[in-house]
């Protein structure tokens, strides 16, 4: 039997209930989420080549042995600073690197199309799992049924104010001010050299862009992403399912068809 949940208005109030695709009762494999979520970011890499003859435009030669100095590649000349200057050798200074990067590497990781949809349906279940939530630092009401489902009048939102009035309403905007605070501190106590850390908070699948990415993009750690276009990535950032994500109703059902499912 199908697992039924509500629908919340702009309220924050229940005005019915929505079948969910079966595709929400899909058991979590972490493992095969982490394998998608990977060879996902790993086409976001740009192949990185060297120039085949940098650091070694120059007339270095070794002078060989029994002269009482390394056999380091030297610069032809009797001039300073050039003359008897070391060059060439990846030791030297502007001399080749031992094992430059090339641009054949092959960076990108693959996965077969039945893992991936398989770890696509596994992350949409666990958006509906309270204790995935929490796990992932969420912030979420007690009171809510998940995944939750909203009306579609959300994609007709406009105004930040609205946005926030809405949030509050079902009971998730916590978790936006813990993306918040967060950002705010890492970037007080940023050093250089250290990867930036994003805020992670909630993920909001519509049918049709109508202007809710303006209105949801001013709070930190929120996103709003077309349900034709939702990966896993979406669903799992940084590898950990579990999500913070509201649907609509129109956004669920095109899911469901898309991923072979079925909504009400």
């Amino acid at each position: 039997m199908s697992k039924t949940v509500s629908v919340y208005d702009i309220e924050g109030k229940s005005v019915g209930k929505v079948e969910l695709p079966k595709l929400f009762d899909t058991p979590v494999r972490s493992d095969l989420i982490r394998r998608a979520v990977v060879a996902l970011q790993s086409h976001m890499f740009q192949p990185q080549g060297r120039d085949p003859m940098a650091g070694k435009r120059n007339t270095a030669k070794s002078i060989g042995v029994g002269h009482g100095m390394a056999r380091v590649p030297r610069i032809k000349g009797d001039r300073y600073p050039k003359g008897n200057q070391g060059a060439f050798a990846p030791m030297t200074v502007k001399g080749r690197l031992t094992f430059p990067p090339v641009s054949s590497k092959e960076i990108r990781k693959k996965i077969n199309r039945k893992e991936m949809k398989l770890a696509m349906v596994s992350a949409l279940a666990a958006t509906s799992s309270k204790d995935l939530i929490k796990a992932r630092g969420h912030r979420i009401p007690d009171d809510r049924e998940f995944p939750l489902v909203v009306s579609d009048d959300l994609e007709k939102i406009t105004k930040s104010f609205e946005a926030e009035k809405w949030l509050r309403n079902l009971g998730v905007w916590e978790d936006i001010e813990r993306a918040s605070v967060r950002k705010h501190r890492a970037g007080r106590g940023s050093m250089r050299g250290r990867p930036l850390k994003h805020p992670v908070s909630a993920l909001l699948v519509v049918e049709k862009r109508q202007g809710a990415e303006k209105a949801f993009g001013n709070f930190s750690g929120v996103k709003v992403v077309n349900a034709a276009s939702l990966n896993v990535n979406d669903l799992a950032p940084g590898t950990h399912p579990g999500r913070l994500t509201i649907w609509t109703q129109s956004a669920l059902k095109v899911v469901g068809g898309r991923l072979g499912g079925s909504a009400a």
